[in-house]
């Protein structure tokens, strides 16, 4: 399970660029170049990752997924800071970490029940 959780990770992080190729696509100009080649990337990245979540789903339940899932919000302040200069403020470090604790009771929770269910099998 672990190796999975690696690789939904690897995929968030994946999925989530496709918000900074959204964002440079917001600050051109409509239908220009640099616009649709910006969403074209996003397209793509959406595309990709949409196959690989349908086999991340093959091998964990969806409440670990989905719970996961919210780390794309953390990613997406750091690629702020990196690309934009935007400023990480308290609030969006008390977020963060709010998120990164709802992550671990899910996952623990559902890995436990499946501990649970197995042992009565």
């Amino acid at each position: 399970m672990k190796k999975t959780l690696l690789g939904l990770h690897l995929l968030l992080m994946f999925y989530s660029i496709g918000g900074y190729f959204s964002k440079k696509a917001a600050s051109t100009a409509f239908l220009s170049k640099e616009y649709v080649g910006n969403y074209l990337v996003v397209l793509f990245i959406l595309m990709v990752y949409a196959i690989f979540w349908q086999l991340i789903l093959q091998k964990l339940p969806l409440t670990v997924a989905m719970a996961n899932k919210s780390v794309t919000v953390i990613w997406g302040i750091l690629y702020g800071v990196l690309f934009f200069r935007e400023h990480i403020t308290v609030w969006s470090l008390v977020g963060a970490v709010l998120i990164m604790a709802g992550i671990v009771l899910v996952t623990r929770e559902d890995g436990s029940k499946q501990e649970g269910q197995q042992k009565c099998t």
